[in-house]
């Protein structure tokens, strides 16, 4: 009865939270083009869907993932082995990003487009090649990245200082990095902070800055996504010099 309860609170969470987009289109749909809203049904029952899918997608998260990445992160950090914690880091980087679907839509369409602007053989397999090559070095990426986020709270290195570096290094690169790799590259970042990597990732530094003492959750828990964000960007530039 309480999970029922839970459920149908997290449903009107949604539907709240989808109602500022719903406002916009309605308005811009009747008041300024002055249309009627086309499949009006259709387009109810896919809200409908939207509302439901964001619904279980949340209550997943606080149900599942979001206790089982602190809780590994905190019995890591009670087992007290460094190489152990770090290597659990790196392959939740790294697995949890090969499985995003807007990683594998971004380098499809990368492909896609290397194919067609010459820069590879228009073939399945070169952009297969292409396409699972683009997939690995941004996975690799996050995962270095998510040990050196793991780092930073072990060590209680400041965050802006990796930061400011971090970005320094993406505008060097900038100016070596052939100039078809530099857009997918910047969008690389953003994919990898979707879906399945954000929870996970963040409920590992969470429950890893609560198991350390002297360690503020809420100061050194977060910033693991800054660095999944980071370093996809260097690495996609470096694995497009290395291709090029």
């Amino acid at each position: 009865m309480q999970a029922l309860t839970a459920l149908i609170k997290a449903m009107f969470g949604s539907l709240r939270d989808l109602l500022p987009i719903i406002v916009v289109i309605g308005f811009f749909q009747i008041v300024v083009l002055q249309e009627p809203l086309p499949n009006l049904l259709s387009i109810a029952f896919g809200l409908m869907l939207v509302v439901l899918g964001l619904t279980f997608f949340i209550f997943g998260l606080e149900m599942g993932l979001f206790p089982i990445g602190e809780t590994m992160a905190q019995a890591f950090a009670r087992k007290g082995s460094v190489v152990w914690l770090l290597l659990f880091a790196f392959c939740l980087g790294f697995g949890t990003t090969v499985a995003e679907p807007a990683l594998t839509a971004i380098a499809d369409e990368a492909a896609e487009v290397a194919a067609e602007g010459g820069m590879i053989a228009n073939q399945l397999e070169a952009r297969e090649s292409y396409s699972n090559g683009l997939r690995l070095t941004v996975a690799l990426s996050v995962g270095f990245a998510i040990v050196l986020g793991v780092l930073r709270i072990l060590k209680g290195w400041p965050i802006h200082y990796l930061i400011i570096g971090g970005y320094v290094g993406v505008v060097i690169l900038t100016g070596f990095a052939p100039e078809s790799i530099i857009g997918v590259a910047y969008d690389s970042g953003g994919v990898t902070t979707s879906t399945i990597t954000v929870p996970l990732v963040t409920a590992l530094g969470v429950g890893l800055a609560s198991s350390i003492k002297g360690r503020n959750p809420m100061i050194d828990g977060f910033g693991l996504i800054a660095f999944a964000s980071l370093l996809p960007m260097m690495f996609v530039m470096v694995y497009g010099m290395v291709v090029a």
